[in-house]
């Protein structure tokens, strides 16, 4: 009981700016050697780290993935979910070497909360047959993270870089957001939060859009930024701010 109301007023307690749901692209396999089975699952959604709750997006804009520079069109693949909180999925079947950065935008959402739209736009890389090429090439959304440091392979504890983009250019001074979602949506992570800060993780950009973080523990991180994009929608008879909040999701390993 004390656990549980623990976390009652930890969710109580919530800051209001912190954001409260990170786009998502999560796959079967974050690389695949040369020799192992090339299908992939992919589920596309959203998740809230406040209570672990996935939730379904409806026909986004765009989802495909992108191959040494050449860019495939995957939204016919995309098999909607019958639950509001089950992610959409879709397969894949790998069939050269190399990354293989899937991405998505989502149509934008009215946020009455935040008197606002949400459009997510989403990124994973994959890595196929030991070919390590392309993963740090942008996929050209409007606002996107491009890693620095590769996004797979990764060790707990290594430090992840990676640069904001808006339109092509860096996001000075942005904060970033990280959300640990654990080792699968399926095994909810055993953690202990001592207060409501805990839960998300904050960086800062430098002016270059720039950031780092190291990461503790293994399993699936999403590391998002939000940005007011410069156009607006229009709301009954008012012009409605849109907010952009791009995703990259990377995967850590405990060391044997």
């Amino acid at each position: 009981m004390r656990s549980i109301t623990l976390l009652t007023l930890l969710l109580l307690a919530w800051p209001a700016a912190v954001l409260a749901q990170f786009g998502l692209i999560l796959p079967s396999d974050d690389i695949v050697g040369a020799g192992e089975n090339s299908s992939l699952s992919l589920r596309l959604g959203l998740f809230d780290p406040r209570d672990r709750r996935f939730q379904a997006v409806h026909k986004p804009r765009r989802f495909g993935v992108q191959h040494l520079g050449e860019q495939t069109d995957l939204l016919a693949t995309l098999k909607p979910t019958q639950e509001q909180r089950a992610p959409s999925t879709a397969t894949f079947a790998i069939k050269r070497p190399g990354d293989h950065i899937f991405y998505a935008e989502t149509t934008p959402q009215w946020e009455a909360a935040e008197d606002q739209f949400l459009s997510h736009q989403v990124k994973l890389c994959i890595n196929a047959a030991g070919l390590e090429e392309g993963w740090d090439e942008p996929v050209g959304l409007e606002a996107e993270i491009v890693p620095l440091s590769r996004p797979y392979g990764l060790w707990t504890g290594n430090l992840f870089s990676g640069q904001v983009l808006v339109n092509g250019d860096p996001a000075s001074y942005v904060t970033v957001e990280i959300a640990y979602l654990g080792l699968a949506p399926e095994i909810p992570p055993t953690v202990t939060l001592p207060a409501a800060p805990y839960l998300v993780q904050k960086v800062r950009a430098d002016d270059n859009g720039v950031f780092h973080y190291a990461m503790p523990r293994a399993g699936w991180r999403g590391f998002a930024a939000t940005i007011e994009a410069d156009w607006t929608i229009q709301r009954n008879g008012a012009e409605k701010p849109v907010a952009l909040v791009t995703t990259i999701w990377v995967q850590t390993r405990d060391m044997p």
